[in-house]
């Protein structure tokens, strides 16, 4: 299981091995979090911004 950090308080988050980009984690901190690959490959998290409506339906 990797452990990447949070990007808002710096604690340890685990994230399951399987763990897709997209997917939503919630952090101890109350945090939202999502997981996205960066530039290199690497999963990592960002603070989930919510779902955006699509105007172009």
């Amino acid at each position: 299981m990797p452990e990447l950090r949070c990007p808002i308080c710096g604690g340890p988050v685990r994230v399951d091995d399987d763990a897709l980009p997209g997917e939503l984690v919630e952090h101890d901190c109350g945090a939202v979090l999502e997981v996205y690959q960066d530039g290199e490959g690497r999963l990592s998290l960002r603070p989930f911004e919510g779902v955006q409506e699509d105007w172009g339906e």
